[in-house]
């Protein structure tokens, strides 16, 4: 099985007009994407993860006439939306994608910093191929890397906050986890700007982050 991993870049910001009320509000930044689908009666379910206040997101779910039902929630630090909707053209094709091209999006998908999409897509690459120049032509295809799907290690990685992620990418090519360790929190620290304290600290929420995760309940 193999993987494809691009970014979508939104000509207007957005996906659809509730995505891009989220976007161009300034007190919230979209994190994830956890499960978006359409429904029998052609209507969409989408699961955001945003940080923010839930307030705010209330407000602009009341705004917009496309919302069928919707549910916030703010566990920690982190708001949770689950919205019903009615999609535009952009939405319906890329969920009718999948279908046509017998691929799996796997979840959750990823905002960036820039305001894209990050996802990846499961399947035959030659699908995967086939289907990117269906894609609306309001949304820019940037191919990141293809591979062997390996779901695990990539849902491992998505749970770390940015920050999280940055540095255990640093540790690992650096050497900090060789054996034996080629490097210290001191050299990691001059990498990454922070001091030795800060690296141990955030290190060791990588470490219990990934462990709970690994760990049978």
């Amino acid at each position: 099985m193999r993987y494809v991993k691009f970014v979508l870049i939104p000509d207007d910001g957005g996906l659809h007009p509730i995505d891009k009320a989220f976007a161009s509000e300034p007190s919230l930044n979209r994190q994830f994407i956890h499960e978006i689908s359409l429904l029998n009666d052609r209507t969409a379910i989408t699961i955001y993860q945003l940080s923010g206040d839930a307030d705010v997101v209330e407000d602009i779910l009341a705004d917009h006439d496309e919302v069928v039902m919707s549910h916030v929630s703010q566990p920690r630090d982190s708001v949770h939306v689950y919205v019903q909707f009615e999609p535009n053209d952009v939405i319906e094709t890329l969920l009718e994608i999948p279908r046509e091209y017998e691929l799996i999006v796997d979840t959750p998908l990823e905002f960036t910093d820039r305001g894209g999409l990050r996802l990846t897509v499961v399947g035959e690459e030659k699908k995967v191929r086939r289907a990117i120049p269906e894609l609306p032509t309001s949304l820019r295809p940037k191919l990141e890397q293809t591979g062997d799907y390996k779901p695990q290690n990539e849902r491992l990685f998505s749970v770390l906050t940015e920050r999280q992620q940055e540095i255990l990418r640093t540790a690992v090519e650096l050497g900090y986890y060789s054996v034996p360790r080629r490097v210290t929190h001191e050299d990691l620290a001059s990498e990454l700007d922070c001091s030795p304290s800060n690296v141990g600290e955030l290190l060791r929420k990588v470490e219990s982050t990934i462990l709970t995760e690994v760990t049978p309940r």
